[in-house]
């Protein structure tokens, strides 16, 4: 059973960035993959990135991989998301999740409670 807290939601200018966390907390979390999803307007809910809790393997989307970055610290048992030249498209509800095995679905076992980034023009 894992719980995931996330904060670093906010407003941000297109071409600005924001760096999101998610505190994970309960057992043998090193055997969990660790990643994002985001919802936006009209779409469904969207794979973005993930890696395992060492750091690898990580993956990717072709389209994001140059701007958001996925990172982690297990000391402190957290997981970082670093987003980098937005755009108002990335505007979205992004969600921190953590399952045994990695899916593009957004099938994974524990969610975030989500939070809102908005990018404006």
């Amino acid at each position: 059973q894992v719980q995931l807290v996330e904060s670093g939601g906010g407003l941000v200018q297109a071409g600005g960035s924001l760096r999101r966390s998610c505190a994970a907390s309960g057992r043998a979390l090193r055997e969990y993959f660790l990643g994002w999803f985001r919802y936006a307007p009209g779409k469904e809910r969207e794979f973005v990135v993930a890696l395992g809790w060492s750091g690898a393997p990580k993956y990717y989307v072709d389209s994001m991989m140059d701007r958001f970055t996925i990172s982690r610290d297990n000391a402190k048992n957290m997981v970082y998301l670093q987003m980098n030249n937005l755009e108002p498209e990335d505007t979205a509800v992004y969600y921190c999740a953590a399952d045994h095995t990695i899916a593009r679905a957004p099938i994974w076992a524990y969610w975030g409670q989500g939070t809102q980034v908005s990018v404006s023009s």
